[in-house]
Formats: structure tokens, sequence, C-alpha cells
């Protein structure tokens, strides 16, 4: 992308952001005004992680260091079993695996990561540090610091359009790839700019390029929104009892810790602002799973179409009914599919 179509881009960009964002500060003056400024501006402090989160049979908590970040996981399994490395989606953490690192991890060592700025992996500030390129490369790091060469990577939403990116890169460290309710992000640019329906499902991306805001209206009411993604319509959650209000909780933890909001935002704002460059041969060739909840509300189901052209070996299995966050609204579902893949791979 040449730099004067850079700059049409980011300035049409950023006027559609401020449009938003005028209507944005409306919502919110009348959710002050009905709900009352001491909910609003509500926030409990979370010093230490819930119970939930220190449940045994998820795993042991770690740290590493890779590249310019110190990044927390949880990892269970035996260390002799090949790496099976889960990269998680917003606005969540490695928590959002616990019905697959209780599954896999007889056969597999399974490590679920906090992303860079989430939960309680380290915040860097400034959203060039959340560009494509180093989140590709944590991955990376991660994958040596656990001295492994190669893992089954699996991954959902964010985690996802990393792990497409970095099987694209480094197709010999992804022995097989895993990715739910996120496509291919040269599929999702394509459709994005050829589809009125995508446009408006992805509004809040760009209402995310504004300063400050955004974080305040997903903190309002001690992190209201991260409940309403589960327990509320936003997100079509089917089985809302598979995300217990302990789990919310945890949630919510990860999103309330110093810096972690405006860095998981700034995902979206690296998104816009450092583009990746277009390459050459934008196909991912390690075998691949996308598992699809059908009821996503983020991303259009005309998305899927057109996949092939861009991974060699593709394996696409619907849920029907299961909404954007399949694994876990459907987790056995989930598991027993990648059970048959990763068999019918071997």
């Amino acid at each position: 992308m040449n730099f004067f179509s850079n700059i049409f881009r980011l300035c049409v960009m950023y006027a559609l952001a401020s449009v938003i964002g005028v209507l944005m500060l409306i919502v919110t003056a009348f959710t002050i005004i009905f709900k009352g400024p001491r909910w609003y501006f509500k926030r409990n402090v979370r010093n230490s992680r819930p119970e939930c989160m220190e449940d045994a049979s998820l795993g042991s908590h770690g740290f590493l260091r890779t590249q310019d970040v110190r990044l927390h996981y949880v990892a269970a399994g035996s260390c002799s079993k090949p790496l099976m490395l889960f990269l998680h989606g917003f606005p969540e953490c490695w928590y959002s695996w616990r019905y697959q690192l209780k599954e896999f991890k007889k056969d597999y060592r399974v490590v679920a990561v906090d992303m860079r700025g989430y939960c309680e992996s380290e915040v860097l500030s400034g959203m060039h540090n959340y560009e494509m390129s180093k989140l590709v490369g944590d991955v990376k790091g991660v994958i040596e610091a656990l001295g492994y060469s190669s893992c089954v990577l699996v991954a959902h939403d964010w985690g996802g359009l990393v792990a497409w990116t970095f099987a694209m890169d480094y197709p010999d460290l992804v022995d097989k790839l895993i990715c739910m309710n996120v496509p291919h992000p040269d599929r999702f640019n394509e459709h994005y700019y050829d589809n009125i329906r995508q446009k408006y499902l992805s509004w809040y991306m760009i209402f995310f390029q504004i300063p400050v805001l955004p974080e305040m209206m997903i903190s309002a009411g001690d992190y209201d929104s991260i409940r309403d993604c589960y327990k509320g319509d936003q997100m079509g959650l089917r089985n809302k009892q598979n995300v217990t209000d302990d789990d919310v909780e945890a949630f919510k933890f990860a999103a309330s810790q110093p810096g972690s909001c405006s860095a998981a935002i700034n995902y979206y704002r690296a998104w816009w602002r450092y583009p990746a460059e277009p390459r050459h041969n934008p196909v991912v060739t390690s075998p691949s799973l996308l598992i699809w909840g059908e009821e996503d509300k983020a991303f259009d189901k005309d998305i899927l179409p057109g996949h092939n052209k861009f991974v060699k070996d593709l394996t696409l299995k619907k849920v029907s009914g299961a909404s954007h966050f399949v694994q876990q609204d459907e987790p056995v579902i989930v598991n027993i599919i990648m059970r048959e893949f990763l068999g019918s791979s071997e």
C-alpha cells in the first residue's frame, strides 16, 4: 500500500470514527443519566486471581520472556508430549480455553498464553507495540522458550488472525492449525472492502480508533460489557450456563488489570495504523481446520466461501446454533471436531 493511499484510508477511517464517537458520546450521556454516575464509574479493584483461575486441573501458571515482553501462560500435560499452543481472542484471556486444556492435556503439552497486554502478561505503551509483526514474533518466541520446534496451533478471534499470519510466516513451526470463528486475514480484507454487511458488523473496529472513549465504555459499570458478551444477547451465546458468573469474573479480572483494556483495544488500532505489507503468496500450507459457530454476530457468514485460495489444505466445520465464542458455547462438539481433525491428519 503506497503512502498516499494509506493516508487517504486513514483519513476516511478517522472521519467515520469521529461520527461513531459522537453517537457513542450520546449513548454514554444517556447511560449516565438513567443508570447514574455511581454505576457508570464503578470500578472494582482486582488484585488477585479469582478462585476459578487457580483450578489445578487447568494447569500451572508460569511466565516467560520473548522479544520485548513478559508473557503469562498456563500449562498442563507432560513436557514429553507434542506442544498444543492456544491463542485467545478479544475480550478474553488464557481462561477461554479451559474446556480444551482439560480435554487435551493427556495427549499434549497444552499451553494457553495471555497475549501481550492481556490479563497478567506485560502491558507495553503505544499502539506500535501491538502491530502484527510483534504478535507473530511472540508466538515464535513462546514455542522456542518452551523448548519446542513446532506445535499444533489453536486460536480464536484475534488470536486466530495472529495464528493465520504466523502459519504463513513460519510454516515449519506449525504442524497443524486450528482456528475458530476468525477468517484468514486476506479473506477478511477482501470481504470487508466488498461487503456492506461486514462493514456494519465491524463498526466497533472503527470506533476503537478514537482515544479514551472505547476504554471508558468497556469498563463502565465495573466492566458490565464483559458480562453482556456472555450473559446478554449481544454476542448470542446459546449455552450461557457454560460461562458461569465465576467465569465472567475471570474475564473481568483480565480486563481490569492496569493498562489491559487499552492494550486490547490497541490491537485494533495497530491493525489499521500499521497494516501488513501484501504478501506475494499469502497461502497457509499447514493442514488447517476452521471451526465456525454459525450464529456469529461479528462476521458475515458469506466470508467463509473463498478461503480455499488462501489455505492449501482446509477443513471447514460449522457448528449449528453456536455463537462467536464457539469453544465455550459448544465445548463438547468443538473438542470432538478437533480430535477428528488431529486424528485424520496424523
